[in-house]
């Protein structure tokens, strides 16, 4: 059996604070605001591999209120979601992702990037696939006051034995 999963995130941008994607540091001038550290990509990761497998989503499994994810480093959040879906019976086909922002240019760290999350899910670097975007000056993104990024991800069940 196999289940796709599609993840989302949207954070303001402010400055002084760190521009985290997958837990790299990107140079910007902003980064993202949140309850955690803000990691937009790994946030929507989290959803992606949450969702294929049926088990909830970021908020019902580090509710934001909770003091205990504040300031929490988001590829952490990432390795505990991700050792629940394993424990579920699931293992990752592919995952792809897309991140919206006007700056910092994506390209030149993609390679970090792609390695940050194979590492966190266990995969080959060739299993995840990041791509940059921008939103051509258009809107909050276009300002520079916002990222967003989407994940995709193909599950496949686990042969769980007798």
């Amino acid at each position: 059996m196999i289940r796709s999963g599609l993840g989302r995130d949207f954070h303001r941008l402010e400055q002084g604070r760190p521009f985290l994607l997958a837990g790299v540091e990107l140079p910007s001038d902003r980064g993202e605001v949140g309850h955690s550290d803000g990691d937009v990509l790994a946030h929507a990761v989290i959803d992606a591999l949450l969702g294929a497998a049926a088990l909830g989503d970021i908020g019902e499994m580090f509710p934001p209120g909770d003091p205990a994810w504040k300031d929490a480093c988001s590829m952490e959040l990432l390795r505990l979601a991700w050792e629940k879906v394993k424990a579920a019976g699931w293992g990752l086909v592919n995952l792809d992702c897309v991140i919206i922002c006007e700056r910092p240019r994506i390209l030149p760290f993609r390679d970090r990037i792609r390695e940050a999350l194979a590492a966190a899910l266990g995969v080959e670097r060739e299993a995840v696939f990041i791509k940059g975007k921008t939103s051509e000056a258009l809107g909050i993104i276009g300002e520079g006051l916002a990222a967003e990024a989407e994940a995709l991800c193909l599950l496949e069940r686990q042969d769980r034995g007798p």
